[in-house]
């Protein structure tokens, strides 16, 4: 009885603090996914991660607003004691932009066909700027909230063929399913700051990206003087799933570098 007890205790102790497990001298890996997406689209990068001894934690982003939801993320950093590699995906690249601000503790930042903006920009206006998104013609009718605004989901028809069209049918079905939606508001807010001006950036997306076009992820990562961009050939807008290892090959690389 004595010995049950004891390990009903050591069990409730790594649940409860987790951190006193998980001491190390390597930097906490911090995903960001975007609109669409959720926590699990990182599946397969956290375990390549956690594999080499990395900390990891997946950020459930609320795609509530730029702003917001960048405050979100810099909270969770500001509780990590560890250096940081923020990685963002889509909509999530003007989230830790915004996050990485001055005094946090952040040596990375990686974007995962994401958006590296100006001060000022939005998504939508940028995207408008390139051809090649089909996304406007995939998205379902908007659901208005009883709070105001309104959520936006991608039609569950078009999604695998528009957002992880390099993903298997029946996995593609179930992200389309558990899919997050973001507001139409945070799509249209412009970001405040642009962290990737201060911290060492690296880049990576598919040639085949029908949410963000390819040119407008090539114009980002230059302007951003990106240390590494890596294209993934055939890849969706949904890199992380469908190609986990390039993509954590990169964040190793902004985790390892001084």
């Amino acid at each position: 009885m004595n010995k049950l007890i004891a390990c009903i205790l050591m069990i409730a102790a790594t649940v409860i603090c987790p951190a006193a497990t998980a001491q190390t001298d390597k930097p906490t890996i911090v995903l960001v996914h975007g609109a669409f997406a959720e926590a699990s689209s990182w599946d397969g990068v956290t375990a390549i991660l956690q594999n080499q001894g990395y900390p990891v934690v997946a950020v459930a982003n609320p795609l509530r607003g730029v702003k917001s939801d960048a405050q979100y993320v810099s909270d969770i950093v500001d509780s990590i004691e560890t250096p940081v590699v923020l990685v963002g995906h889509s909509y999530g690249g003007l989230v830790i932009g915004e996050a990485a601000g001055s005094g946090r503790n952040v040596k990375g930042l990686v974007f995962v066909a994401a958006f590296a903006a100006e001060a000022g920009e939005t998504v939508t206006g940028h995207s408008g700027k390139f051809a090649g998104s089909s996304l406007g013609t995939a998205l379902a009718p908007p659901v208005a909230l009883t709070t105001g605004g309104k959520d936006l989901y991608i039609r569950q028809d078009k999604f695998h063929d528009q957002f992880a069209a390099d993903v298997n049918e029946a996995e593609a079905t179930l992200m389309a399913v558990s899919q997050r939606p973001v507001t139409e508001a945070a799509l249209n807010e412009p970001a405040g700051t642009s962290g990737w001006k201060g911290v060492p950036s690296w880049f990576v997306h598919g040639d085949k990206d029908k949410n963000i076009p390819p040119a407008a992820l090539a114009f980002m990562a230059d302007r951003a003087r990106s240390r590494k961009t890596v294209i993934v050939p055939g890849a969706s807008h949904v890199v992380m799933v469908s190609h986990p290892d390039a993509i954590a090959e990169l964040v190793l690389a902004a985790a390892r570098s001084d």
